[in-house]
């Protein structure tokens, strides 16, 4: 198994580290545009095989895809991150012409690979490697609705004093801070419904509070989160490798699922060794439905962007 991470900056490196610590691969590509980061960066992760007891080889690349040949796995996090005060959206322009630039050059050695896209905006990033490349839907997956869901989880679990590992919760919709839709209605804590253990403002602050977890730490941190991001990424790399079958959600193309079609939005997904193989259908509720065709409206709004450029 032969897992490329391109970019090396801090979500990156975050997977990758999490990927080789995991033993999810034998061999592990990092790669990045800028000279040496990937490889220093890949050494460094070397250095510590000994002491956390793995076994990946990881090689760093600067921009020589020719490394990256007979990947089954490419994650694509390059692309400019977000800064302070930045949408989403404002990053269109500049991330649609890396992705789509990488998509196609690991597609050049790596034929038969599955992409994990994270580069912002993510739902339109996700589409655009489904259209520029023409691969098979399954084989295109968004990162964005599996971290969403994390701090949905992390946010839950502080309100209820409880650990995040006895909680599951949904957030479908498109990832950014307006139109991802927190389940609160479907959130469980050790199968019983939260809503036994937490009042509606509390749960409505909650769904606040999910909504932008991600520009949050971005106002603290200066710069885009990446533990998280990583830990997300690993866990969708980790699902395909060992074909869990596991749900998450994440960003796929829909064709009619939950009322929508041509785009690429997170709803849950069971992914295996194919990819993204089978559309959970959660059953929405009206008003669930009313937000997730509203998100679906503005994911939209953000894709006619790429016929502008």
């Amino acid at each position: 198994m032969k897992v490329t991470v391109v970019g090396a900056g801090a979500v990156g490196a975050t997977c990758a580290d999490n990927i080789a610590r995991a033993a999810l691969c034998e061999e592990l590509v990092l790669l990045d545009i800028k000279e040496g980061i990937a490889e220093g960066k890949a050494i460094d992760m070397m250095q510590t095989a000994t002491l956390l007891g793995f076994d990946t080889k990881i090689i760093g690349s600067t921009n020589d895809y020719s490394k990256t040949a007979n990947s089954d796995i490419a994650v694509i996090t390059s692309g400019l991150p977000r800064k302070p005060g930045m949408t989403r959206e404002e990053l269109i322009g500049i991330n649609a012409g890396i992705v789509k630039g990488v998509a196609e050059n690991i597609l050049k050695f790596s034929p038969n690979v599955i992409f994990i896209i994270i580069s912002n905006p993510m739902d339109t990033m996700t589409y655009l490697a489904l259209k520029s490349t023409g691969l098979p839907k399954n084989r295109i997956i968004g990162m964005g609705g599996v971290l969403d869901s994390a701090r949905f989880k992390y946010y839950l679990s502080t309100a209820m004093g409880c650990s995040p590992n006895d909680l599951q919760g949904f957030v479908a919709g498109g990832h950014g801070d307006t139109t991802m839709i927190p389940l609160t209605r479907l959130a469980t804590y050790q199968g019983s419904p939260v809503s036994n253990y937490l009042d509606e403002a509390t749960l409505k602050k909650v769904a606040a509070d999910t909504m932008v977890g991600g520009a949050t730490l971005t106002g603290l941190l200066g710069t885009s989160a990446w533990y998280a991001p990583g830990a997300a990424c690993a866990a969708l790399v980790k699902s395909i490798v060992k074909d869990e079958k596991k749900i998450f959600t994440c960003c796929v193309s829909l064709d009619g699922e939950y009322g929508q079609e041509d785009i690429c939005i997170g709803v849950p997904v069971t992914l295996g060794k194919n990819g993204w193989e089978k559309i959970v259908d959660y059953k929405l509720n009206e008003e669930e439905q009313a937000a997730f065709n509203k998100s679906a409206a503005a994911v939209r709004s953000m894709n006619s962007v790429l016929s502008t450029l």
